[in-house]
């Protein structure tokens, strides 16, 4: 994620997020599949931020899901930290709070989390955060996260399909290049502490890394900022998800779509959050797509390696890694750019 502070966007004023049902891109109709992909199109030009409907994950997995989740965290604190994320292989496991601090944070976020990466099991394929997840043994979970995972990570492919038809490009322009992606689904819970002004934020302002996130959350919390720099709420709806433009699909739209700041504030109950980061494969090369280059429209950003680019700004957020590079065991890639943030200058990172 990189960091962000208010300012005007190009998005619009909004002050709700628009809802798009997103059934229409599984028509056997061409023509069916445009309108839908039109309509999530203008949603992330005009907000970068949206509701989807019509996704076809049944409630009955998502409630599974929500279950293990919530009995992994009920356990001990030593109990989760036997999962510390420090242990995996491809940067999968228990995160406890404090183990993340964005640059320029002045403390450390208030949540913990447990990360489950694309579970890519072989070896030849491996990089820094791609390989075997690491699973905890309680009971369920394994299979009930990992069939939620496939869910949504289908969901996201859907979705490359739908903004590459917004972008009047082959369908397949971005799905073709995802086949072992560095995708992560974040299972987050904000414990709520009465002691602690509800002021206090949950995560900072920043925009996400990745191509688009799929969140779904369990309770308000979350703000996104409109084109005139106000911090618009986030409701829950139930039969939503709610996604986001991310750093790599400004990139790779040359601007047409922006990443859009939010932050997580006013945690008055204990809530948790799912966010499945969408990327393309590690080794794609991320840079705007030729047929969105034109004399009037240049290339506005300089290419990033998918993976690479990802890997560096996780590096140099988790405590665990951090350590790793100051002890010379880790580098981060060559060329890396660091800690950056591709559509505007953001807080405290230039």
């Amino acid at each position: 994620m990189s960091a962000a502070s208010p300012e005007t966007t190009a998005h619009i004023a909004f002050q709700s997020l628009p809802v798009i049902d997103v059934s229409g891109l599984r028509s056997g109709d061409a023509r069916q599949r445009q309108k839908s992909a039109d309509a999530l199109g203008k949603a992330a030009r005009d907000a970068g931020f949206l509701y989807v409907t019509g996704h076809g994950i049944s409630s009955e997995l998502i409630d599974r899901f929500r279950k293990r989740v919530r009995e992994y965290f009920q356990q001990s604190h030593d109990e989760k930290m036997r999962d510390y994320i420090g242990y995996s292989a491809n940067h999968s496991g228990y995160v406890p709070e404090g183990e993340e601090q964005f640059y320029g944070a002045k403390a450390p976020d208030r949540k913990e989390a447990y990360d489950v990466n694309f579970d890519m099991l072989e070896p030849e394929h491996a990089r820094p955060m791609l390989g075997p997840n690491q699973w905890p043994e309680l009971d369920g979970f394994k299979t009930d996260v990992k069939a939620y995972y496939d869910e949504v990570f289908q969901l996201g492919n859907l979705l490359f399909r739908g903004f590459a038809l917004a972008l009047e490009l082959p369908e397949d322009s971005f799905t073709r290049h995802v086949n072992r992606p560095p995708s992560q689904l974040r299972l987050i819970h904000y414990p709520y502490n009465p002691d602690v002004p509800t002021d206090r934020p949950g995560i900072g302002a920043h925009t996400d890394y990745e191509c688009f996130t799929i969140l779904k959350p369990t309770a308000p919390g979350l703000e996104v900022m409109n084109g005139a720099g106000e911090w618009i709420d986030v409701p829950v709806l139930e039969d939503a998800f709610v996604i986001n433009i991310g750093d790599m699909m400004e990139i790779l739209s040359n601007g047409l779509y922006v990443a859009t700041s939010h932050r997580v504030r006013k945690v008055a109950e204990e809530r948790y959050s799912f966010p499945m980061f969408c990327n393309l494969d590690y080794d794609v090369r991320i840079e705007p797509l030729p047929q969105l280059i034109s004399k009037e429209r240049p290339a506005r950003y300089e290419p990033q390696v998918c993976g690479e680019h990802l890997f560096a700004q996780t590096a140099q957020t988790f405590q665990y890694l951090k350590k790793r590079l100051e002890r010379g065991e880790l580098e981060l890639p060559k060329g890396s750019k660091g800690l950056s943030s591709f559509g505007r200058e953001a807080g405290g990172q230039g």
